[in-house]
């Protein structure tokens, strides 16, 4: 029943972080009026206080802010908390998104961004890490893919029996894979499904996550990943 599912997307507290005050004002009118519940900070540091004593469900950073930036902002978050992250970066700033997907930011949008594009861009990883129990129910109670073994309504993912710790997009592309398991999957499937954003031929969110995943994973018998690219296709993940 509706009255026993978890918050709603649309009531999620959303932490926004930028020094420009007047593009803040403007996203947190925009948010509210679309039914988020939106906290502001204008500085790294206060974002990583907020993160720690508000329990935000999703936040949205700023990659230049004044003190330490969005990035070290986020590798504290990181310390503290798998929640999701959403990172703003210049548009032409690829080195900084490849660092904030690195250091396990769930995705980027470019400034100057529409608003509408930014709520989208949260409803799309808040789909993956909100699910209300009766959405999960459905989902088979454990998955077994060699010693991975996959718990879809704990959304956790174990190596024999121990948790990986993965980011909300580390997650859902490894759940992805397993479900596949031997089969390689497309890159615009990943995308699409696994990030919540279509596949443009020269975004690298994909290949990044997955090679953090690649990291937690013990290789093959043979030293080969366990996450294998597969030209011009996608990924595969390799079973023993």
């Amino acid at each position: 029943m509706s009255g026993m599912s978890a918050p709603s997307i649309e009531s999620a507290r959303v932490l926004l972080v930028d020094d420009d005050e007047e593009l803040v004002a403007l996203l947190q009118a925009y948010l509210e009026n679309d039914g988020f519940r939106v906290l502001v900070a204008y500085d790294g540091e206060s974002a990583v206080q907020s993160v720690i004593l508000d329990q935000p469900d999703i936040a949205i950073i700023d990659v230049m802010m004044p003190g330490y930036s969005g990035i070290e902002a986020l590798r504290r978050i990181r310390t503290r908390s798998n929640m999701p992250v959403l990172m703003l970066t210049g548009r032409g700033d690829e080195e900084s998104r490849i660092l904030g997907l690195e250091l396990g930011a769930d995705d980027y949008v470019a400034k100057p961004c529409p608003p509408r594009e930014l709520s989208a861009r949260l409803r799309a990883i808040l789909r993956r890490t909100m699910l209300s129990e009766g959405e999960r129910t459905g989902a088979a109670e454990v998955v077994q893919s060699g010693k991975l073994a996959l718990f879809s309504r704990q959304r956790r993912i174990s190596w024999e029996g121990q948790d990986l710790v993965l980011t909300n997009a580390e997650y859902n592309l490894l759940e992805m894979l397993i479900l596949q398991a031997g089969k390689v999957v497309n890159k615009s499937v990943l995308s699409e499904q696994g990030l919540g954003r279509a596949y443009h031929r020269y975004d690298r969110s994909v290949d990044v996550h997955l090679s953090s995943v690649r990291r937690k994973l013990p290789p093959l018998a043979d030293g080969r990943p366990r996450i294998q690219a597969v030209l011009r296709k996608g990924y595969q993940l390799v079973t023993e």
